[in-house]
């Protein structure tokens, strides 16, 4: 078993933020998505819609932290993906794990989820 995709409900001005940071970060394509009956889009990876967009009206923000701490994505490029959160200005933490040669960065997204990204085998 393996996770398919996360799905982000949102109003429409936020959605649009969060669909353009996840392709400005991860360098994410908007592409092709069924039919339904609300406004939504799908990002793609290579083949794979990893992150499912929809317009929702009925969501919104939390302000305490809710029990789902993160999402966590696997990519490379480190410097870069770093280069780009300075860039917008997004405030994140990095961790290294020696132990597994693993270093994390830590961020929130647009809609205030929080995003942690691992690079194996790349260090600052």
């Amino acid at each position: 078993m393996h996770i398919d995709h996360i799905n982000i409900s949102a109003p429409k001005v936020l959605l649009e933020d969060v669909k353009n940071f996840y392709c400005l970060i991860f360098n994410l394509t908007e592409s092709s998505r069924p039919s339904f009956s609300t406004i939504g889009y799908w990002l793609y990876a290579g083949e794979k819609a990893i992150i499912h967009l929809v317009e929702s009206n009925t969501h919104f923000k939390n302000e305490k932290q809710g029990y789902l701490d993160h999402v966590a994505f696997q990519t490379t490029g480190l410097k870069g993906i770093i280069k780009k959160l300075e860039a917008m200005d997004i405030k994140y933490s990095k961790a290294y794990l020696p132990e597994i040669d693993l270093t994390q960065l830590f961020f929130k997204d647009p809609a205030g989820i929080g995003v942690e990204v691992n690079f194996n085998s790349e260090k600052l």
